[in-house]
């Protein structure tokens, strides 16, 4: 922001004390911003540091500090300090030795230890140099080595990781990981299109019998008819006469719900035997992964049956509903690629809502009800009825018409549905079926100050739209008897129920409750942030609805428990995607200055780069043009002062290719204050590329002489919760991932990157995808 006004303009905000202290051991500034967020994190950190008396340390102690304050067992702060001085000493050295202190003293709990057991399990006063790691790589490659040659590439790199682990378990776990991708790129080259391409799985065969193994034909076995159409578990619609379950009284009886021939008959008549499925989502907050997986059944059965789908907004709750919401929902809808049958409204019904309430009372089986939330809370435990559970009919039918005009206060009185008070299913427990609420609709505007609730409203909709299939996740899934008792009391058709498990992603959130806090208390930077899995954050971030809708498809539709889906899983759908439609480019993201001095400055030469990795030499519209003059940029971590064997950057008398161009030598190095400063590279261009070094790295150059590269903001983001399920925690606030998001203000780009709009994805050469 831009403040004017001279003198009179307020001095900018002193930044908080803590900030200091956290930049003085070594934490980068956008960590330490971001601990300050969090009041619990903000407290431990600060608390650790003065456990640690230090005013001032390496990046490397700094780090495993801050790992202390974040993640240090509860249960075992009082073995905090000893662990904070095994840090500073640096008897614990990286995080694989701390990550062993840590369970070790979440084991213990306040008791007290051994020191000796505790260096002995946390490797204390162990020293594994990069140098015994190379050996042991080497070693653990040497015996890999069949496999290497045979998978390349699909090799599993973090088994190997674990053999090198074994041999040295307190080796840092980034040097080892670093040392095996170099070695294997020594070993094998550049990825070729083989490389990238995902290894098809073999199947299991079963062993032939004893009396047909000297004829054994091997076949794959075929899908099933689930795999091929994951719609075929749903029956048909005239199929639904059928009793859908059974009601259980207290008082011994039984209701089967079920539709008689001539409601169904009817139903029938009114749909044309089609298939009729509603999507009906809250307009409360945006959509998120979990409503894609709605969105897939509801729409997906109604267009593979050849029927129609309902976008329904359930507006029950004014209070809650913004009409941004329902645009969203609208627009979310159809970029995801479904269409409609009709849009409605719950609202659209009130009216008929009304009108069934007045006959459900007139059937004695609903009434006027004068009990707070907290009595009928107690009530509930106890399975007591309401003291006005029996009052007349005809009183209950001018109390609940004097609500209907607005002459009862608000919270004064209610509409109750006389279901079973006694039952075994809390959901019988004579539900609400219609509140007071002096707020004006969004939709229906201030002719209703009474408003039906979830329980009542939705399934006399469903009857009422002549929804075939009524399709919910499984939590909703006890409420199934309070669905159909309502639609047998007053003789309506009744839809097939089924119910399907919630998707729940790890490392986020997923309830709106959830979702609305971090949007409106400003953790993440709205609806649409990308680190968040609602729908338009993943859009935002270059996720394409086929991604989204393969992903679904791939976990299925089942019954099955509301297990944790690992995230990777989905970001392998994103990737199998974004690798078909997203084409290649060249961005440095900390960038090097590079001074080719055998290149004239005033020359530039126009290269070719493929837009696609199997781009045919013969179409133009694969390649797009990149300059090449004397003054390119490198990433800086693409540079060493001192190289080694198995090292393929560039280094000092050291050539390597630059993507698309020409090998360079490095021939010179410009330092700033110190030596330890690289602020400039000296180097020497092969034009007939008679050199064939190893090492290919991306570059950006300058357009032409004196003119700098495309500038652009590059925001990186990693897991937004540092645990697989947040949900879980009863701080789960303190959990976000404070390294979740950086950004990069001062990448350079291609030329051919000015050009992309809204919308465009793009692959980073050696980096990554890109929206």
């Amino acid at each position: 922001m831009v403040v004017e006004g001279g003198d009179d303009a307020a001095p900018p905000p002193s930044p908080p004390p803590e900030l200091e202290l956290f930049l003085s051991i070594g934490l980068d500034k956008r960590t330490a911003e971001n601990a300050l967020v969090n009041n619990k994190v903000t407290a431990n950190l600060t608390a650790v540091i003065k456990e640690a008396g230090v005013n001032g340390c390496s990046k490397a102690i700094g780090n495993l500090l801050y790992t202390v304050a974040t993640k240090h067992p509860a249960n075992a702060l009082v073995h905090r300090p000893f662990l904070v001085d095994y840090v500073v000493s640096s008897k614990i050295k990286n995080s694989a030795q701390l990550d062993a202190a840590l369970s070790f003293l979440s084991n213990v709990g306040p008791e007290s230890f051994s020191v000796e057991k505790f260096d002995e399990a946390c490797g204390v006063g162990v020293d594994v140099s990069v140098e015994e790691i190379q050996s042991t790589v080497t070693a653990v490659l040497e015996e890999n080595m069949n496999a290497i040659l045979e998978q390349r590439y699909h090799i599993n790199v973090g088994n190997l990781c674990g053999q090198v682990r074994k041999r040295h378990p307190w080796a840092d776990a980034k040097i080892v990981k670093e040392v095996i991708d170099e070695k294997l790129f020594g070993i094998l080259g550049e990825k070729t299109e083989a490389d990238d391409k995902k290894p098809l799985k073999k199947k299991k065969e079963k062993p032939a019998k004893l009396e047909d193994q000297k004829n054994v034909v091997v076949a794959s076995a075929p899908p099933s008819e689930e795999e091929v159409n994951p719609y075929s578990i749903f029956p048909q619609p005239e199929e639904n006469f059928k009793v859908h379950t059974e009601i259980f009284f207290s008082d011994g009886s039984i209701w089967r719900a079920h539709n008689t021939k001539e409601i169904l008959e009817r139903h029938l008549k009114a749909t044309g035997g089609k298939v009729f499925t509603r999507f009906p989502p809250e307009p409360n907050g945006y959509l998120h992964i979990g409503h894609a997986k709605a969105m897939f059944i509801d729409f997906g059965l109604a267009k593979e049956r050849d029927g129609n789908c309902y976008l329904r907004f359930d507006d029950t709750n004014p209070e809650a509903e913004k009409q941004e919401y329902i645009d969203h929902i609208m627009e979310i809808v159809e970029w995801m690629g479904w269409k409609p049958f009709k849009v409605t409204y719950t609202s659209d019904y009130f009216q008929d809502l009304y009108n069934l309430a007045v006959e459900l009372i007139r059937k004695g089986l609903a009434y006027v009800d004068h009990q707070t939330p907290e009595e009928i809370k107690e009530y509930r435990e106890k399975q007591m009825n309401s003291p006005w559970r029996d009052r007349p009919i005809a009183e209950s039918l001018k109390l609940f018409d004097d609500m209907k005009r607005g002459l009862i206060d608000e919270g004064k009185a209610t509409l109750r549905m006389k279901q079973d008070m006694q039952s075994e299913n809390k959901n019988m427990y004579d539900l609400i079926a219609y509140r007071i609420k002096f707020t004006p609709h969004p939709h229906a505007g201030d002719k209703w100050c009474i408003y039906p609730s979830y329980d009542y409203a939705h399934c006399i909709v469903d009857s009422l739209e002549n929804i075939t299939h009524s399709l919910c996740t499984l939590e909703f899934e006890i409420r199934r008897p309070s669905y159909y008792w309502l639609l047998a009391a007053l003789g309506l058709y009744q839809p097939y129920v089924w119910e399907y498990s919630r998707l729940n992603i790890s490392n986020t959130v997923m309830s709106k409750r959830k979702l609305n806090r971090l949007v409106t208390e400003k953790w993440v930077d709205g609806w649409d942030d990308p680190r968040l899995l609602t729908l338009a954050g993943l859009r935002r971030r270059g996720v394409s609805s086929t991604a989204i809708n393969s992903f679904i498809r791939g976990i299925g539709i089942t019954r099955s428990d509301n297990s944790l889906i690992r995230i990777d899983r989905l970001e392998y759908h994103i990737r199998e995607e974004l690798n078909k439609t997203a084409c290649r480019t060249m961005v440095v993201l900390n960038p090097l200055k590079v001074v080719i001095t055998n290149l004239e400055s005033g020359s530039i030469i126009d290269l070719d780069a493929k837009m696609w990795p199997d781009a045919p030499s013969d179409d133009a519209s694969s390649y797009y043009k990149v300059p090449f003059t004397n003054v390119v940029y490198i990433e800086r971590t693409d540079f060493r002062l001192k190289d080694s064997k198995d090292y393929y950057g560039l280094a000092p008398g050291k050539s390597v290719l630059l993507r698309y161009a020409f090998p360079i030598k490095c021939t010179d190095v410009v330092y700033g204050d110190n030596s330890d400063t690289v602020v400039e590279i000296r180097a020497e261009y092969d034009p007939l590329k008679k050199t064939k070094p190893k090492g290919v790295l991306h570059w950006v150059a300058q357009p032409s002489p004196g003119v700098d590269p495309l500038k652009v903001e590059v925001r990186l983001f990693e897991k937004l919760f540092l645990s697989e399920n947040p949900a879980e925690l009863e701080d789960w606030l303190s959990d976000l991932n404070p390294q979740s998001k950086e950004v990069i203000p001062d990448a350079l780009a291609v030329p051919a990157l000015a050009s992309a709009v809204l919308g465009d994805k793009f692959q980073f050469e050696r980096l990554g995808l890109a929206n």
